[in-house]
């Protein structure tokens, strides 16, 4: 089982910056692409950013151009670079590990002035 903490999040203003961070523990020699997901209040979970162990990245169209998914393999973690933040940014941010599909508590982002 792989444990996952994310940190990072917080209060900034519309245009502002964050990064993000999520390590990983435990069975982590299993894990083969770490992704973030994320949750806005009143709405579902969804995708948000994904990055494999090759370093393929992919992202949703909304985050495209500002937001940076990058990894560190030999410390097992994974950032979320978050830049030209908007208020509909704000959520709860979670990271997930593949294939286990193990999920993190998740932290808070909120965008607001």
């Amino acid at each position: 089982q792989v444990r996952l903490v994310e940190s990072g999040g917080g209060l900034v203003q519309p245009g502002g910056s964050l990064r993000l961070s999520c390590a990983a523990s435990g069975s982590i020699f299993s894990i083969t692409a770490m992704d973030w997901y994320r949750q806005p209040p009143g709405k579902q979970r969804e995708f948000v950013a994904t990055i494999t162990s090759g370093g393929s990245t992919n992202y949703a169209d909304s985050v495209k151009g500002r937001f940076t998914i990058s990894r560190d393999n030999g410390q097992n973690t994974v950032w979320l670079q978050m830049n030209s933040l908007k208020p509909e940014d704000t959520a709860v941010y979670y990271c997930r590990t593949r294939p286990d599909g193990s999920w993190g508590q998740g932290t808070q982002v909120t965008v607001s002035s």
